[in-house]
């Protein structure tokens, strides 16, 4: 029996609320379990120096959590004087998935920025921040197609993410912290809504794991990948 009682293949509740600040061109509060992240999605008419004048857009994105997202308090990295690796790696995948199903030409020499900020930690910031990053983007996208900014469809798909993990032999979909801090393989998968695989990161945290029990981790990624797509859906309606 899993901590939180659920099935192996059982995603946490996860609830996608979009329009949630008002400035923002899109936002999005994601909720993976007591996984807490607000997102927002902001429309600049500038590009990073080195994309001027290629014709196409770019989407970005930055990552933090709050101080108290955790049991206890951890220092705010501005107040540090850098971003820690673990910041910088997470907002450069969230980045990459987006822009693995956005048509950056269509989008023209604008840049989205998707603020990631989390709000409450309880294992899974990354993938609940790209799956409501998606829900954000498609907001701004909507934001920008009412003042006829973008004539043709910017999105090609759907992307979200989730992360699945081998705990004392078995593998499981959607790890909250207690599992994933005594998972034997901790992975996180990124697919689009056709079920195409953006990026995979799986690591044996205590055993090496099998191609046999790779594959289940990947059957259950599909699975519920395909149920959050099915929410985004719903979310955008």
């Amino acid at each position: 029996m899993r901590p939180s009682r659920r099935q192996a293949d059982e995603l946490r509740a996860v609830s996608l609320e979009r329009s949630v600040v008002k400035y923002a061109e899109g936002s999005c509060f994601v909720k993976f379990g007591d996984t807490h992240v607000l997102v927002t999605a902001s429309l600049e008419e500038r590009l990073p120096p080195w994309l001027k004048g290629q014709g196409r857009g770019w989407i970005t994105a930055e990552y933090g959590m709050l101080p108290r997202a955790t049991a206890e308090r951890t220092r705010r990295e501005a107040s540090a004087g850098k971003q820690g690796g673990r910041t910088v790696e997470i907002q450069r995948l969230i980045g990459r998935s987006l822009r693995s199903v956005v048509d950056l030409p269509t989008l023209g020499e604008r840049q989205i920025t998707l603020d990631c900020d989390v709000i409450q930690a309880d294992g899974g910031t990354r993938t609940a921040s790209i799956t409501g990053a998606w829900v954000a983007l498609a907001d701004c996208l909507n934001w920008m197609k009412a003042r006829d900014m973008v004539k043709a469809d910017v999105l090609r798909d759907h992307i979200a993410a989730v992360s699945c993990g081998v705990c004392k032999g078995s593998a499981v979909l959607d790890l909250d912290y207690a599992e994933d801090s005594e998972a034997d393989t901790d992975a996180n998968f990124v697919m689009t809504g056709a079920g195409n695989i953006v990026e995979i990161q799986a690591t044996a945290e205590k055993i090496p794991f099998s191609e046999d029990q790779f594959a289940a981790l990947l059957a259950l990624a599909r699975k519920g990948i395909e149920k959050l797509v099915s929410l985004q859906k719903m979310a955008v309606m």
